[in-house]
């Protein structure tokens, strides 16, 4: 074992004692935790791993209290369990280390100590800059990471400031080993945004999704999340009506259905090994949203079907489409129903032959190319390839 699991510290005595009284049925009675008494519990066949991170000191805007990460636990465990088979640990809390860079560490030691057990890492983090140090736990694990991040902002920052909550994507970006592949931001809000960060996204061939984009159609977020391998929630890109009222909060954002329908999409995606939460309140309409994204996330997560157009079976039908400037091909499983375009320049992961990599799309998107338009993320991946 690890020795950072040796910073972790036990879930609380009153969230144990809140267990006991809970139905058989409820997450609390299904939960394997990490207590005082009997210690971690066994990672042998667990699938999904719960986590708290209390470290705040590099938050944008200083927090006036600790996450209270007991009280999200507490309205987690009151739900109840779903149709699944997954088995899910709670592993208990890291608490600042003596430096930011410590807490940083024992995260990303963790994070990567269950990426290698094949664990998806649920983790809640008081603050978004969390999402370096899980980031950094693909080393040496994975090379070319796609993280999504669900926010009002794309935490770019100022060349000159030091890595916060706010500006955590450009330590990511300059940082080596340099191993982002794509950045994908999903409801952004333009006033939260200067121009110059909009430019860089587009420079950088990453993609942007405005609210309102993705709030006229919820579903279109299924394709951004089904190759991602890290997604990040600023729980910020909530309306502050759902959260009951925060000062830090917007009024304008998602809606607490809009926001668990995004997780359960997350879950589903099977590609995401770690799923973030950061930036909670401790009020309790909060810790109840909170909780039920997660439940929504183990929901997903225990729907996944894993299937490639790649592995040529008949579970798939080809579309070619002709276009001014390309042969557009399109895969649509019959299984799933879900959609992917070849994209020539990028080589796959998945065989050593030089085929194109797919990515994942929507009907939409090729109903759009049958009219002789070509997708805007189409482009972007292909350009992506030819740099």
């Amino acid at each position: 074992m690890n020795a950072a699991f040796d910073f972790l510290v036990p879930v609380a005595d009153k969230v144990l004692a809140h267990c006991e009284l809970l139905p058989t049925q409820a997450l609390g009675r299904k939960i394997s935790k990490h207590s005082t008494n009997n210690g971690l519990p066994k990672f042998d066949n667990a699938s999904v791993a719960l986590i708290g991170v209390r470290e705040s000191r590099n938050a944008f805007e200083k927090k006036p209290e600790k996450l209270d990460v007991s009280a999200i636990r507490i309205q987690l465990y009151k739900l109840l369990f779903g149709n699944w088979n997954s088995s899910i640990i709670d592993i208990g809390d890291v608490e600042e280390g003596e430096a930011v860079e410590d807490t940083y560490f024992v995260v990303k030691e963790i994070v990567a100590d269950l990426l290698k057990k094949n664990i998806v890492p649920i983790v809640l983090g008081a603050t978004q800059d969390i999402t370096y140090a899980v980031y950094r736990a693909f080393d040496g694990i994975k090379d070319r990471i796609n993280l999504v991040a669900i926010d009002s902002r794309f935490d770019f920052g100022m060349d000159e400031e030091l890595i916060s909550s706010n500006s955590y994507m450009s330590k990511i970006i300059t940082d080596k080993p340099n191993n982002l592949f794509n950045f994908t931001n999903i409801g952004y809000q333009s006033y939260y945004n200067a121009q110059e960060e909009l430019d860089l996204m587009e420079r950088l061939f990453f993609d942007a999704y405005r609210l309102g984009e993705i709030t006229s159609d919820i579903s279109s977020v299924e394709p951004l999340l089904r190759n991602a391998h890290a997604i990040s929630m600023d729980v910020r890109a909530i309306r502050a009506s759902e959260v009951g009222f925060s000062d830090n909060f917007s009024p304008n954002g998602f809606t607490g259905r809009e926001i668990c329908a995004i997780a359960r999409y997350a879950g589903i995606s099977e590609e995401v090994m770690v799923f973030g939460l950061y930036e909670m309140e401790n009020a309790n309409q909060s810790c109840q949203l909170m909780a039920q994204i997660i439940w929504y996330f183990i929901e997903g997560f225990n729907f996944r079907v894993k299937e490639s157009p790649l592995d040529k079976n008949d579970d798939f039908t080809k579309y070619i489409v002709p276009t001014e400037t390309e042969h557009l091909v399109y895969y649509k499983s019959l299984l799933t129903e879900r959609w992917w375009v070849e994209v020539p320049s990028l080589l796959s992961e998945h065989n050593k032959i030089n085929s194109p990599a797919l990515l994942p799309c929507a009907e939409k998107d090729y109903l759009e190319a049958c009219n002789q338009n070509i997708p805007e993320r189409w482009f972007k991946a292909y350009k992506k390839g030819l740099n």
